[in-house]
């Protein structure tokens, strides 16, 4: 039984989430300890049934899938949350990246599809549907390019300041400490900063800020 997948499956659609039980009922190793149909819920079951793997819409009522997913991840980073939308936009791609999904899959993904990346978040690695992929190298080809990498016009003192901090290696436990801020802070500047500089890790950021001779 420890090798079970527990899956709670978040959109707000029955006849999706009907499918969705379906093929996972069907599938061996997998269990669906809940589904939600809101973000707002979604936050309730995660804490509650604390499942392995969710299966997150983005566009609900009462609260965004991506809301809930950077709720759930703040809460419990071992639990991987596998984007599952319509939505292809480099926007909600990121933002969902930048709220702690592990995964990004497509509405229209096959069967097999739907599995394999449901595994793979499971184990702690990260997946998207092939067209997803391709966005993403497209982005980090040319981001440089569009976005020049000293225009730090839109952050803040205390953005620079921690911006400048990531540059140089420091994680958000001491960052916090040497700010006299506390994490959850440091992660709410963070979230800001990668939103603002269009970047969607900590290595992409500090790459930002060295190039700006920050760091």
């Amino acid at each position: 039984m420890d090798d079970i997948i527990r899956v709670l499956i978040v959109d707000d659609h029955q006849l999706f989430r009907d499918g969705l039980r379906a093929l996972l009922m069907a599938a061996p190793d997998m269990e669906v300890v809940g589904e939600a149909a809101s973000g707002a819920e979604a936050v309730r079951l995660a804490a509650e049934t604390q499942p392995h793997v969710i299966l997150m819409d983005i566009q609900m009522p009462d609260g965004d899938g991506i809301e809930a997913a950077r709720q759930i991840v703040a809460a419990n980073s071992q639990i991987g949350v596998l984007m599952v939308t319509m939505f292809e936009d480099d926007q909600s791609v990121f933002a969902a990246m930048r709220a702690g999904a592990r995964g990004y899959v497509l509405k229209g993904a096959k069967h097999d599809e739907m599995l394999r990346a449901i595994h793979a978040v499971s184990s702690g690695e990260a997946i998207f549907s092939p067209s997803i992929a391709g966005r993403m190298m497209n982005f980090f080809a040319t981001s440089r390019a569009v976005i020049p990498s000293d225009d730090f016009s839109d952050l803040t003192d205390r953005e620079r300041e921690i911006l400048t901090l990531i540059a140089q290696g420091e994680s958000n436990a001491a960052i916090a400490k040497t700010l006299t801020i506390s994490v959850k802070t440091v992660r709410n500047h963070v979230s800001n900063i990668f939103s603002k500089l269009q970047v969607a890790d900590r290595a992409q950021a500090a790459i930002r800020a060295r190039d700006a001779g920050l760091g």
